[in-house]
């Protein structure tokens, strides 16, 4: 009995089933999310990133920060991205919706360095928020702001330039040769641009209907007698 047919038939309907399985049940699932619509606001979320953070995004893209960085924030009981004692990198997880205006998803797969995903929305552990010429100093020189910090330097996107005038107003505060200073290029300013756009704390309907652990419950003291 020739048993090529079945053999043949057998492999394609394998094939199949794991193409739908793998392709298109992600498709349907993922495929019917649209912005979600705060009428409250006025706004559509997620939001549309600027065109500066778009370039931004290019950057970071051409300088492989995924290759170090993550942009998923975990839910509370997967690692220590959030919850109490945790590393504070959200207020909640990611979901599917968050990416839904990006064309290319940047998740990344190690963390030798912090989440971003919900990097402009964290605080310094001063309590202030992060600035543009705190990001470019760091940009510049890692070590000099966290003498800890593994990460590389970018000095190459910045330039120094002669003090002409009152200086620029983006000029670092580094000490540089006399007459000169050092300002970030169109690179630097679109890549920090991106990084303060990064900001994931609106609350979609889905983000209410993850479970989360409850906090353990607090252990009344015992009242006291009366006598």
């Amino acid at each position: 009995m020739n048993r090529a047919p079945f053999l043949f038939l057998g492999i394609f309907l394998a094939l199949a089933l794991s193409f739908v399985g793998l392709v298109l049940t992600n498709q349907i699932s993922y495929g019917a999310f649209v912005t979600h619509v705060d009428e409250g606001e006025g706004k559509a979320f997620p939001l549309q990133a600027p065109g500066l953070a778009a370039q931004g995004k290019l950057v970071y893209q051409d300088l492989g920060c995924v290759s170090c960085h993550t942009q998923q924030v975990r839910r509370e009981g997967f690692g220590s991205d959030i919850g109490e004692k945790s590393r504070g990198w959200g207020e909640r997880q990611s979901v599917a919706r968050d990416y839904l205006r990006e064309s290319r998803v940047l998740l990344g797969s190690q963390r030798i360095g912090p989440d971003l995903r919900n990097f402009a929305a964290r605080k310094n552990a001063d309590g202030t928020e992060h600035t543009a010429a705190a990001l470019y100093a760091y940009l510049y020189h890692p070590q000099a702001v966290v003498k800890t910090s593994n990460m590389p330097a970018y000095a190459y996107l910045f330039k120094t330039q002669p003090i002409i005038g009152q200086g620029s107003a983006k000029a670092l505060k580094i000490p540089a040769a006399a007459g000169y200073e050092v300002v970030p290029t169109a690179r630097a300013e679109a890549l920090v641009a991106y990084l303060l756009s990064l900001k994931d704390t609106y609350a979609y309907p889905e983000t209410k209907n993850v479970y989360t652990a409850p906090a353990a419950a607090k252990t009344q003291p015992a009242k006291e007698s009366h006598k």
